[in-house]
């Protein structure tokens, strides 16, 4: 059974070790060092100071994958667009965690009276692709040859979903 809860300081270990492997392995980020804890920890106290969520799913008491999502752009604007990231540990792939995890951001975004969110998501990661696809985003643009990651260029495929909130956005 899998748990969705808001994260917590203790969990930045296992947040770490799941990222720091998407890093290192995938084209899901496109860094090419790991992080350190104390990057995480200023990572997550941002986000707690910005009240942006950062989520877990657990399983069987063992972190398995996390999601959040902050700012899209700095200008004000831009205050009702989010961008969401969403991370699996390998173990845990491919059995509906990151579903979990992005329909948890959703619901929260909305609660936040957030009117877009965008996924930015390398264009050979068709498994993200298409679940985004299920839960309702629709592909806005490729930006080509943006990234260069293990020997050769990558696509990034911006995706968003247009939610019903707010009620009375203002300026």
């Amino acid at each position: 059974m899998t748990t969705i809860r808001l994260a917590t300081e203790p969990d930045l270990p296992a947040i770490l070790d799941i990222y720091n492997d998407a890093i290192l392995n995938t084209t899901a980020v496109y860094d090419y060092k790991p992080h350190t804890l104390e990057m995480r920890q200023a990572w997550f106290a941002a986000k707690q100071r910005d009240g942006y969520p950062v989520f877990v799913a657990e399983v069987a008491g063992e972190v398995a994958g996390f999601s959040t999502f902050g700012p899209f752009r700095p200008w004000s604007a831009y205050k009702y667009t989010v961008e969401h990231s969403v991370y699996v540990a390998q173990q845990f792939r491919n059995r509906g965690i990151g579903r979990l995890l992005v329909k948890t951001v959703i619901d929260f975004a909305r609660q936040m009276d957030k009117h877009v969110i965008l996924a930015g998501i390398d264009s050979a990661n068709e498994v993200s692709i298409r679940m985004h696809k299920q839960l309702g985003f629709v592909e806005t643009a490729t930006l080509k040859q943006v990234g260069y990651k293990f020997g050769r260029w990558l696509d990034l495929v911006f995706m968003q979903l247009v939610l019903d909130t707010p009620a009375q956005p203002v300026e």
